[in-house]
Formats: C-alpha cells, structure tokens, sequence
C-alpha cells in the first residue's frame, strides 16, 4: 500500500493537507494489474489535472436531480465527499440506499465506497434501481481475504471435527457471497457497531461461532464485549491445511476467528501508542475495534467510524487525540474541529488505498455517463445470493439495538 511522507504527531494541518494532496494510484483507461479487479474503465476518465472537473461533477449532477443518489463513505476523500447526498459507514449508507430510492424514486444510487457496499445496496434496493462503482477497482483487500470457497471449506472442517452447533458471524465487510453462506446457514451479520449485540445472539443459536474475515473485530469482541479469554479463540488459517488446527482445537474453541485483518487499522501498533502519549501531554487514544488486540487494550476510547467522529464531535476545546483509523476520516476531523488536537495515531499514515480509487475524475466519469443516458459499472448480486444475503441482514435488523 503507498504510504506518504511521515507527519508529525501534533501537526494536524498537515494530516488534512496529506489527505487532500497525497497522490495515490494511477487513474484513466490503463489497466492496473495489481489492483484486485484489473478493471479497465470501459469510458475516457478525465484528466485528474482538469480545472474544470468540480463545474463538470456540479452540472452532471444537477442534471440528474432526483433520479440519482450519491452516497460517500467516511474513508472518501474530500473533493469525493462535497458531491455526496448522505455519508456514514458501510451500513449505514446501505440503508441509506434503501430509503433515498423509495423516497425519491431514485433510478440510479452512485455509492463512493469500495465494492462489498456497493453490493449491499443492491441487496437492500428495488430491482428498479440501479447502483454504480465509479471505478470497480474499488474492492477491499479485508473481504477479499474470504473467498466462498475457502468459506465452504471450513465449514466441511468445522463439520468433520464433529463441531456440530455452529453459527456463522459475518462482518459487514464481506462479499455478498460470504453473507448469503451466512443466511443459508442460520448465521447473521454484523458492523462494528453493534458486534456485540450480534455475537451474543450467535451464542444464543448455538455453541461456537465461526467468526470472519476480520480476526481482531472478532477477538475484540469476543474478549473484551462477553468477557471470553484469549484461550477461547482459535485463527482458522483458510490457507492450511483445516485451518492450521487440529480437530480438538476446532471442538474446544468458543470463537473461531477467520485469518483476515483490514490492510490500514492492521498498521497500528502498541508501539504507537506508546509514542503518542510520550509527545503529547493528556493525549487520549481512540481506536477503531479493526485495530490489533494489544493496540485496542491500550486505548482510551474504542468504537465504529460513527463512534469515533461523535466522541471527537462531543469533546471539548482543547482535548488531544491520536486517532487510529483511515486517514481522510482523521484529516476531515482535523479540519472540522480546529478547536482540538487531532494527530493520526501512526506517524507513517497509511490511507485506504482501495477507497481511494474513487476520485473525482471517476466519479466526473460516472455522473456525466448517467446525464447521458449510459449506465457504467452497474453492481448486480445475483437473485439467489442476494436472497440469502438478504435473510442475514434482516436477522441482523431485527436484533436489539446496540
């Protein structure tokens, strides 16, 4: 993943002048072998370096009025986020979707997010409405590291080791696919948020959960939500054989944790921690539950991207933070609220890079091609994925709030 130039812990300036200004991955018609789709866009991007792209975004969008909805994810940059309609995580921009088009009859939703968002608004959406990827190359490298047949695999272990009450928790940040394994077998769905809420009924179900792709989400949760011991997970490695585990590990283990961990909140370290509060005097840490287990437990504050934008709405003046999340989130903050101290927890600061595909020449792109009456990058699930899919998110609705 790039990584700009350090900046200094302190300096909160220039963590928003690094999020706005930091270039990151090649853009226009090149394919890009090492992104994870090689996508190639099937029309001219325009030139990042065009004066006029901001007019062009405004009077595309302008022309589309009511029959789109434009939806920008925390992680998206700012010359992305000025055109977005509503924001929020990766659920909440789902259900935002879903209540933008049945309010306005929208024809087409444009979701400035990566690609597992884009799916669940399909999911969520009329069969009427159409859901755009301005680049398609936008995937996520967390939800790529569960494939459905990995998946499907670890389930025949699970089974084979005589693990025989089972109940699969997925992660918002999963493909489709791995949602709809989930709804077919009896599982559900769950965001950062509400992690918990979600792992309590799973032990409700059955006896052990099989928790994936993101293994620190679920050890966090495990650990320090129901006050299970580090001895009650095991990591399920999809690329051993049965994961790395023998059968009396697989049958023993309360919580059975997918290898897999979010390429940015992956980053931090204890270490950081450690730096940040030696800098600055009454810093106060706030994490993401992405984070490593040993980063979490030396935090003051841990919570979702909803979570941590609140606590630093709701501070007072003068409070220090050194905030371990994405970078755009973390300079936008800085930004809103000059009135604190807000410093990125790790002084290499490390952006989402696949987020980051989504700029504003794509998003010029996608606008202008929907004003002309051509639908791009148009995300469809197929009927019966999205039907399962669908019955793991409504579980997830129907639990008690966090």
């Amino acid at each position: 993943m790039p990584q700009p130039s350090a900046s200094p812990v302190g300096e909160s300036g220039s963590l928003a002048a690094a999020a706005a200004t930091t270039p990151l991955l090649l853009l226009g018609r090149r394919p890009d072998p090492n992104t994870e789709r090689g996508v190639v866009c099937p029309g001219v991007v325009p030139d990042p370096a065009d004066p006029g792209l901001v007019v062009r975004a405004r009077t595309a969008r302008a022309a589309l009025g009511d029959q789109a909805v434009v939806l920008g994810h925390h992680y998206q940059r700012d010359e992305v986020i000025q055109f977005a309609d509503a924001t929020g995580d990766s659920f909440k921009l789902a259900r935002d979707a879903a209540s933008h088009t049945e309010a306005h009859d929208a024809a087409y939703v444009v979701f400035c997010g990566v690609h597992f968002m884009a799916e669940s608004a399909d999911i969520l959406t009329p069969d009427t409405t159409t859901v755009v990827l301005p680049d398609l190359a936008a995937g996520c490298s967390l939800a790529d590291m569960a494939e459905i047949s990995q998946v499907e695999g670890a389930w025949a272990d699970l089974e084979e080791a005589g693990c025989a009450s089972v109940v699969p928790l997925t992660y918002m940040n999963s493909s489709a696919a791995i949602k709809a394994f989930t709804g077919r077998h009896g599982g559900t769905v769950c965001t950062s948020s509400n992690a918990e809420v979600a792992m309590r009924w799973a032990f409700e179900q059955g006896q052990q959960v099989l928790f994936l792709p993101d293994q620190h989400l679920g050890r966090n949760t495990a650990v320090l939500r129901l006050g299970l011991s580090l001895d009650d997970c095991v990591v399920y490695d999809p690329n051993l054989p049965s994961g790395g585990l023998t059968a009396e590990q697989l049958r023993s283990a309360s919580v059975v944790l997918w290898k897999g961990h979010c390429s940015v909140h992956g980053t931090f370290l204890p270490t950081h921690v450690e730096l940040a509060r030696a800098k600055l005097c009454d810093v106060r840490i706030l994490v993401h539950p992405e984070c490593r287990h040993d980063v979490v437990t030396k935090a003051d504050l841990v919570g979702s991207t909803e979570f941590i934008i609140r606590a630093v709405r709701e501070a007072p003046a003068g409070t220090a933070w050194a905030i371990g999340t994405e970078l755009n989130l973390v300079g936008r903050l800085a930004q809103e609220h000059p009135e604190q101290t807000i410093t990125y927890l790790n002084e290499k600061v490390c952006f989402c890079s696949t987020m980051n595909r989504i700029d504003l020449p794509h998003l010029v792109w996608a606008l202008e091609s929907l004003a002309a009456g051509e639908v791009v990058n148009p995300i469809r699930v197929d009927p019966d994925t999205a039907s399962w899919a669908r019955v793991a998110l409504d579980r997830m609705l129907a639990l008690p709030a966090a």
